[in-house]
């Protein structure tokens, strides 16, 4: 073979590569927006039970077609502290066998040589998802085109590589050099380096299974290629974990002693085998009796059982594991020192996966709204009773709100910016920015209402009984519109945003009413102009702040217009 021959075998093999990486990121980004409200509700309901947490992971990663994506959102939720480390753990195990599913659709792809090549025909939905997306103008069957395009271009770019390494085969010299890598603990380093700069475990398991059936390697050496790429898939986790708490940094190693445990073990029997056989039997003679004449289908197999197996293997050891990575990065002061304002639900990590994301977004905002009310009735009650004691507790809510509302601007704008959102996600996406500025203002609301009470107790005043009686009324009602708006926003309950509706038109009139009855107090001598200022403000403050309530609500109507 001539030198061009050699370098257009590799250029061919670069540019199938890219074609396989740029077909699961469109298959992935397309699967994603098609199952988003299916997989929100997977995702964010992390179960206690291990094997149900190995199935979330399992499911999720098969659908999303990326165990790296997968990893790298685990490892967000745990950040975030939404999902423990044990249930992170068995996530990642369901992580390892959902990849599985991408070797399995390879290995299908590579048979019919003397007929027609079901690789042949799958890349033919490259075509016909290309037209579907072009021509249709319903958003649903331009994500089922872009799904069938992915798919079409996976087997694109596996039969340019598949072809190179055709090309490779008829190289003696190729062939001569690579038969002489029979080290093991080589084959598994090399599948692990390259995998970690690819940067994907499922271009390299195909590369393995092309370079198996093209002969170019033996099943054997294509084996421990793939034992190392688990390995190599590692190092998303821990770029991921790196950037992030501790937590984070524990899960990335989680991930990557489980995959380096599994490895040790298969080739510990591995050896075993051959010593206890002399050498007759191996894990390639063994797949080569059950799956003869298909050695596509033999490492695709491998890889099944060796993800499934060490699963079983390392389940029942969880918690001694989380307890090993707790004790290899401990906490330290330094953390307790440095704790302050801080997300509740949303990382940057789950912006790898939007619809996640978005969900998490609304829990943030939800849980917001909850710091903010409370601190509504914190200043309701420091006005009412004069009594100061929960003020250091109000002023750190106040420092959490200002921070939560600049984090979530700034998550907002970034999940902006994806294309990887349905339509409704995408609308929901474009309130939030409202919504946030409605809830931080009631904080700022709050925080005048104390600041009344500040000058209450400066001027030795307080509110008359009547005017108390007054106030926690208002309360109630604010509260109860707080209620509704909740269940509004959190389920998108139309009908609970129309009972809102009617209580906030009840504050409007209670809050005129009071201003009535002051004035009354005021001629009778009860109060003073002083007190009655403070009252004024306070009552003008509350029907404010259920304003900004009913805007939060607002969303609900922009939504179902989109369902409409």
């Amino acid at each position: 073979m001539s030198v061009v021959a050699i370098i257009s075998a590799i250029l061919t093999l670069i540019a199938g590569i890219g074609v396989f990486l740029i077909a699961c990121q469109i298959l992935s980004s397309n699967l994603e927006s098609a199952s988003s409200n299916k997989l929100k509700i997977l995702f964010s309901k992390a179960s206690r039970s291990r094997w149900i947490g190995v199935g979330i992971g399992t499911v999720g990663t098969a659908v999303i077609q990326s165990s790296g994506a997968t990893t790298v959102m685990i490892i967000g939720f745990v950040n975030a502290s939404i999902i423990t480390l044990s249930q992170a753990a068995t996530m990642i195990y369901g992580a390892n066998i959902g990849t599985t599913i991408t070797a399995q659709i390879v290995a299908l792809g590579m048979f019919g040589k003397d007929t027609l090549s079901t690789s042949i025909m799958f890349s033919s939905l490259a075509g016909v998802g290309a037209f579907v997306s072009l021509f249709s103008k319903k958003d649903i069957w331009k994500k089922v085109g872009g799904i069938l395009t992915g798919f079409g271009m996976l087997f694109v770019g596996l039969d340019m590589m598949s072809r190179s390494m055709s090309d490779f085969a008829a190289l003696e010299d190729v062939r001569l050099y690579l038969s002489t890598i029979r080290n093991p603990l080589l084959l598994v380093l090399i599948g692990a380096i390259l995998t970690a700069i690819i940067q994907s475990s499922s271009v390299m398991t195909s590369i393995a299974i092309a370079m198996v059936v093209t002969k170019l390697i033996r099943i054997d050496q294509g084996i421990f290629l793939t034992m190392g790429s688990n390995i190599g898939s590692c190092a998303v986790a821990i770029i991921a974990g790196m950037t992030s708490g501790k937590n984070a940094k524990r899960t990335a190693l989680i991930h990557l002693i489980f995959n380096v445990s599994g490895v040790v073990f298969f080739l510990i029997c591995e050896l075993i085998l051959e010593l206890v056989t002399n050498n007759h039997i191996t894990y390639g003679s063994l797949l080569q009796k059950m799956f003869p004449g298909a050695p596509q289908t033999q490492l695709a197999m491998f890889h099944t059982f060796f993800n499934v197996t060490t699963v079983f293997l390392i389940l029942p050891l969880t918690n001694a594991l989380v307890r090993l990575v707790s004790h290899l990065i401990p906490d330290s002061e330094d953390d307790v020192v440095m704790e302050g304002p801080h997300t509740f639900y949303i990382d940057d990590n789950m912006l790898k996966y939007p619809p996640v994301a978005v969900q998490q977004t609304k829990s943030e905002i939800l849980n917001m709204a909850s710091i903010a009310i409370s601190n509504f009735n914190c200043s309701i009650d420091t006005i009412c009773t004069m009594d100061f004691s929960q003020k250091e507790a109000f002023d750190k809510n106040e420092t959490v709100l200002n921070f939560l509302n600049r984090a979530l601007v700034d998550f907002c704008v970034k999940i902006s910016e994806t294309s990887q959102l349905s339509e409704k996600d995408r609308v929901y996406i474009t309130t939030t920015f409202r919504s946030i500025r409605d809830i931080e203002r009631i904080g700022d609301y709050a925080e005048n209402i104390v600041e009344y009470a500040e000058s209450l107790r400066n001027s030795n005043d307080r509110f008359s009984p009547e005017a108390l009686k007054e106030i926690e009324q208002l309360r109630c009602l604010i509260n109860l519109l707080y209620d509704k708006i909740i269940i509004a926003y959190r389920d998108e309950d139309y009908k609970s945003y129309q009972e809102a509706d009617v209580i906030e038109q009840q504050v409007d009139d209670f809050t005129k009413l009071m201003e009535e009855m002051h004035i009354k107090r005021l001629e009778a001598g009860i109060c003073t102009a002083n007190i009655g200022a403070e009252y004024l403000s306070l009552s003008s403050n509350a029907e404010r702040i259920a304003d900004h309530l009913i805007n939060v609500g607002k969303t609900i109507m922009t939504l179902e217009k989109v369902k409409s």
